[in-house]
């Protein structure tokens, strides 16, 4: 296969009710309205997500927002996520922007995932490019490789030890294995897609045998319920070995990261942004 031919060599699947996105919008409005906040950013998070959603997944539903400026000026620190009860399938929370840059400044795998999303169902024009651009400048690949390997490891003691386990498990292996894969061979953030980690961290020809076992997999895993099971598949269980293997024997190498200052100055101006406030605040030097 030439690479050109490669784009989806992987099934991938993004379902989205329409009736449950306008559900979703509705209450990114009422989330706003209730808490006094705008929200900048809100993503589909999970199988939706990640590609690989079984009829019965749910809607995970993740935002970012911005307070108002009071919010920001008190002693006492505030509350900094908005968390909705679930109701049926949709399970909807998200985080406030300095938390979010806060996570940012860590390289939190989780946020760099949402920034990713093929699913949006809202995005800022003027603030997410600039805070995905500062996402990728203080990216730590050795943070984010070690948060992946790690994750693989213990699903993998978890969870795909016994002779039956539930199909979603092994991709819970699978995709932050690509993902640790992806960090140590290129540069960046590596994607969200379960397909695209595949397409550039697997050889359409030398894993031909493993990408067959995978596509397998996911018709299964997308036709079946979330809790469904089978017996352990030997092709993906011997791939899910070898690389837990090369991840302990060799750790990465950390690469220069950028300086985080940009990350204050863009938590300022946005917040000034949406709070409207009188000039003499901004001319003081908080946003310098």
């Amino acid at each position: 296969m030439q690479k050109e031919e490669q784009q989806e060599f992987l099934r991938s699947a993004h379902p989205i009710d329409p009736a449950m996105r306008e559900e979703i919008m509705a209450n990114l409005r009422a989330i706003e309205a209730r808490h006094d906040v705008t929200v900048l950013f809100a993503c589909e998070s999970g199988s939706r997500g990640w590609g690989f959603a079984s009829p019965d997944s749910d809607y995970d539903v993740r935002f970012i927002y911005v307070n108002r400026l009071p919010w920001y000026l008190t002693v006492t620190p505030r509350r900094d996520v908005i968390e909705v009860p679930i109701s049926g399938d949709l399970d909807i929370n998200g985080w406030d922007l300095r938390k979010a840059l806060g996570l940012m400044r860590e390289s939190n795998p989780t946020l760099l995932e949402w920034l990713r999303s093929p699913i949006v169902y809202r995005d800022d024009a003027v603030a997410m490019p600039r805070f995905r651009a500062l996402s990728e400048a203080v990216f730590s690949n050795a943070r984010a490789w070690h948060h992946y390997s790690s994750m693989a490891k213990k699903n993998f003691r978890e969870h795909l030890q016994a002779d039956e386990v539930r199909y979603k498990k092994y991709l819970y292996v699978l995709r932050p294995l690509l993902a640790a894969r992806w960090i140590r061979t290129q540069p960046g953030v590596p994607p969200m897609r379960f397909a695209d980690l595949a397409q550039h961290t697997l050889d359409a020809v030398r894993d031909a045998a493993l990408i067959d076992e995978i596509n397998a997999l996911l018709e299964v895993k997308m036709r079946a319920g979330e809790a469904a099971t089978s017996p352990r598949w030997p092709g993906i269980h011997a791939f899910i070995e070898a690389e837990l293997a090369a991840n302990a024997a060799e750790a990465i190498t950390p690469l220069p990261q950028a300086e985080e200052a940009g990350l204050d100055a863009f938590l300022c101006e946005t917040v000034l942004r949406f709070d409207a406030p009188a000039p003499s605040i901004a001319q003081e030097g908080g946003c310098a």
